[in-house]
């Protein structure tokens, strides 16, 4: 099937373009209001967009509480998701009015960072601080003439790992089972079972061949 996506004429009971691009991550980002009401609800319009800096983005439908935070104090907490906090995630995006704390709704402990104010989920083994760089309004919906989304864009100046998930030098994914968002209300996660390992092809400069080669990664991106 083919569908043009200004008209959404695709036929389906449900519009599928979310289950087309997908897993997604999720930024389930802590803020503080200027009255000090803590907020924490999940994004999965996110992702890491670069690592020298490391930088990340996330989207915002309307102007949430979230974005409105962010605007006013200039920073945010992003926790990982994991498979054993995904029930507290899911009660956390309830559209509670402003002064409600979802922490203390989806039972999650609050914790100030180190370089910003914003709480990250205490629960959470992984967590990054953040500092906004730039918001940028997207188009307006077809037939609006105002954006409903916006992208926050934010450098990371602060990770907190939990140690117990570093190993041998590196951060064990499939140990974390991360959580990621699928089209509709369907989510997966990260597991060993669904890990796998590509590394990525060499080059032969003079000959042009391209090889993969079946042997331990050396740290490089090529």
């Amino acid at each position: 099937m083919y569908y043009d996506t200004q008209t959404n004429n695709h036929g389906m009971r449900y519009d599928p373009i979310k289950a087309i691009v997908g897993p997604r991550p999720i930024a389930w980002i802590g803020s503080v209001s200027p009255e000090g009401v803590y907020n924490l609800a999940p994004y999965s319009f996110f992702n890491l967009i670069s690592d020298e800096p490391p930088m990340i983005m996330f989207s915002s439908g309307g102007r949430k509480d979230t974005q409105r935070n962010i605007e006013a104090s200039g920073e945010f907490t992003v926790s990982l998701v994991v498979d054993s906090l995904r029930e507290n995630m899911n009660l956390s995006s309830a559209a509670v009015v402003a002064d409600v704390d979802e922490f203390a709704l989806a039972g999650l402990t609050p914790v100030t960072g180190v370089q910003v104010k914003a709480p990250r989920v205490g629960e959470s083994p992984v967590a990054l601080e953040c500092r906004l760089w730039k918001t940028v309004p997207l188009l307006p919906p077809h037939g609006e003439s105002e954006p409903f989304w916006t992208v926050l864009i934010a450098s990371i100046v602060g990770v907190h790992i939990d140690e117990a998930y570093i190993r041998d030098g590196r951060v064990d994914t499939a140990a974390l089972q991360p959580v990621a968002r699928l089209g509709y209300m369907d989510y997966t996660r990260v597991s060993s079972e669904s890990l796998f390992t590509l590394n990525r092809p060499a080059v032969d400069l003079k000959t042009g061949a391209v090889r993969v080669e079946d042997k331990p990664w050396d740290g490089r991106y090529p």
